[in-house]
């Protein structure tokens, strides 16, 4: 490390500073090997997610590559990449990449996954490896970081400290989502750059040099084409200069110049993401699947109250300590109503309120007395604003993968309230420790293979996640589409048997969830169960009319259920009322004309029958069998000559009409 690291974990005492704390604690020599550490922290990363390495492509992946049409064109695809939204290379359609509220310009990962796709195509072998070596590397970079944060190579405490913070970070389960799925990668390179850019700005502190302080804005640059939750080290980046940097003279190391290329980064990237999305910032959409804080009054979506909004995201803000302290239930899911609607009644949520005041005054209060542990509080509090609704809404209650950069102040702090105790009982200390990283390395390992595919991700946390309207459609989504493809007719009917239930109770979550509809109507309509597909279709088109594959869904359902109404249940109004909407969904359909004939022909509407044969007929001029119904048509209305001439014209296109149809009727 640099020859000018500070020997502090706790700083000098001088007025209003907090009491100093003896650093040499007798540690191993091993411990203050850089080189080393480094090593195994970079080791023990790769081999806890080995194990995602055969993993398939899963979730979100779908829209940053294997569905990504910029993606997929490999290099020459970076431009498209570069110029629009990060979400219309998977949409494709002007306007569907601004349904997250804002947009989203996050082209850096995308530009990385192109050019991977250019060497190896769509070898997902090849992307986990990346995704797994990047988040190796992060661990170190954190790991370096914090060893110039906490003091120099006499000072037990930083070491012990910034390994062991390092370490927790590695091991922590609730980072599973972030690092075993692909996409997980835009948090990965956020905080790679955000971390480079903090440890390059200290260069830059310490030596005086520009060279750093460029190296720096171009490392929180790559950051904030990454995600945009690295807006957080804006703040972050010169705080830790407050804390932790040498105070000397303003002309030689001042805090502002030295993140003063941090500034003109995110300044540079403000301006260039508010071009390419053409300045938008925000909205609020009124559909639960985008904005978790609506509710249903008087069959209307309206917002939450602002107090009920507040409790509902401070119950969240309590949900994320919880799987940090206690990594499970763990899930990927939090769509609503996982989280349902929360007010400041529910106790957990008063709790949660008082405890982040706690925080948030301790902070304030430790920052002027350069107290390390407040300084590990903001790193988590800041990059947490950024996630948890109050700043900007992210469409969601929460993610697992929102805790990825927050958990950086987590593990700081619980590293040092441990090695406090560790400076006063050594034993406690290190049972607690080695529990700590044994359990949470474990959690890890027997989490990853839930992510080996959609259908074990979806299956396995859909019993978490009882309450997510999307993972249960989802998972009803997932046995529908292995009912399309299934050769064996039971086979399907076993598959659709098994959607229903999921999708009803999506349904039941999200009373106007299209999507939940429309698969349990295609379920129903698999099983024969005509009238409860026709319902069900019926209020995906009155949700979304101008669905043209919606509506042709509801055609297609009304026409067999008014042939199965008349043929199987001799029900000829109920055929003829069906058959008739379905015309209206679908008038180019021959088959429904030919069926509206057959029905009116046997309520002895002859006219009738006749102009709904002769339809057909127009639609399908070279059909046999619409010319055959056509002539008995015209023979029952008494044109007898007219209908022999018909039957004729359809056995000269097809002779074995006689053997299926008759010669009668």
């Amino acid at each position: 490390m640099a020859k000018n690291i500070k020997q502090k974990i706790t700083p000098p005492q001088q007025p209003n500073k907090v009491a100093p704390i003896p650093v040499n604690l007798n540690i191993p020599d091993l411990f203050r090997n850089t080189w080393i550490q480094s090593g195994i922290i970079f080791g023990v990363a790769f081999l806890l997610y080995a194990n995602t390495l055969l993993h398939g492509f899963v979730l979100d992946d779908a829209i940053v590559i294997t569905d990504n049409m910029f993606t997929k064109q490999g290099v020459n695809g970076i431009g498209g990449i570069l110029s629009n939204d990060t979400f219309f290379g998977f949409f494709k359609v002007e306007g569907k990449d601004a349904l997250v509220s804002g947009g989203r310009y996050r082209p850096m990962t995308l530009v990385l996954f192109a050019l991977v796709y250019q060497l190896v195509g769509s070898s997902p072998f090849v992307f986990h490896l990346l995704t797994v070596l990047l988040f190796a590397g992060t661990c170190v970079v954190f790991y370096r970081t914090l060893l110039r944060l906490f003091g120099g190579p006499s000072n037990d405490r930083a070491w012990l400290t910034s390994w062991l913070a390092a370490m927790l970070f590695v091991v922590h389960p609730i980072h599973t989502e972030v690092v075993a799925n692909i996409k997980g990668c835009d948090e990965i390179v956020t905080m790679l750059g955000s971390l480079g850019a903090l440890y390059l700005a200290f260069r830059a502190y310490d030596t005086g040099k520009l060279i750093w302080g460029v190296l720096s804005g171009i490392a929180f640059f790559v950051a904030c084409l990454s995600k945009e939750n690295a807006a957080a080290f804006v703040v972050l980046i010169p705080l830790a200069l407050w804390f932790f940097g040498e105070k000397v003279s303003l002309e030689k190391k001042s805090i502002l110049a030295s993140s003063a290329p941090v500034f003109i980064a995110f300044a540079a990237f403000f301006v260039l993401r508010g071009s390419i999305l053409h300045w938008r910032f925000g909205g609020v959409p009124m559909e639960l699947m985008n904005n978790p804080f609506l509710k249903l009054e008087g069959g209307q979506w309206v917002l939450y109250a602002p107090a009920e909004k507040m409790a509902t995201i401070f119950f969240t803000l309590w949900k994320y300590l919880q799987l940090l302290v206690v990594p499970h239930p763990l899930t990927h899911d939090y769509y609503p109503r996982q989280i349902g609607l929360i007010t400041f009644s529910n106790p957990i949520a008063l709790l949660s309120l008082l405890l982040y005041g706690g925080l948030v005054w301790y902070a304030i209060r430790g920052t002027s007395r350069l107290n390390p542990l407040a300084f590990g509080i903001w790193l988590y509090l800041l990059p947490l604003s950024i996630v948890s609704n109050v700043v900007f809404p992210i469409g969601t209650n929460m993610g697992e993968r929102f805790a990825f950069m927050p958990s950086l102040g987590f593990c700081v702090v619980a590293a040092i309230l441990l090695v406090n105790l560790y400076a006063k009982n050594k034993n406690i200390a290190l049972g607690i420790i080695g529990l700590a990283l044994v359990l949470f390395s474990v959690k890890t390992i027997t989490r990853n293979p839930v992510w080996a595919s959609n259908e074990t991700l979806f299956f396995s946390d859909a019993k978490t996640s009882i309450n997510s309207a999307k993972l249960q459609n989802a998972c009803g989504g997932a046995l529908f589409d292995k009912a399309r493809v299934q050769t064996d007719p039971e086979k399907q009917k076993e598959f659709c048997r098994q959607a229903i239930p999921y999708s009803t109770q999506a349904i039941k979550i999200h009373p106007n969830y299209r999507d939940a509809f429309t698969i349990r109507g295609g379920c129903n309509f698999v099983l024969g169960n005509f009238d409860a597909a026709i319902l069900d279709y019926r209020e995906s088109v009155n949700l979304a009319p101008e669905k043209a594959d919606l509506r042709a869904n509801l055609a297609l359902a009304l026409r067999d259920g008014g042939k199965f109404q008349g043929e199987r249940q001799g029900n000829l109004a109920k055929a003829a009322a069906y058959l008739a909407e379905s015309w209206q969904y679908n008038a180019k359909d021959p088959e429904t004309a030919r069926l509206l004939g057959v029905s009116n022909g046997m309520m002895g509407k002859n006219p009738d029958a006749i102009m709904w044969f002769s339809k057909a007929l127009e639609l399908s001029p070279e059909n046999a069998t619409y010319l055959w119904d056509l002539g008995l048509a015209y023979s029952a209305a008494g044109n007898f000559a007219k209908g022999e001439e018909l039957r004729q014209k359809a056995i000269k296109i097809d002779p074995k009409i006689l053997e299926t149809r008759g010669k009668g009727q």
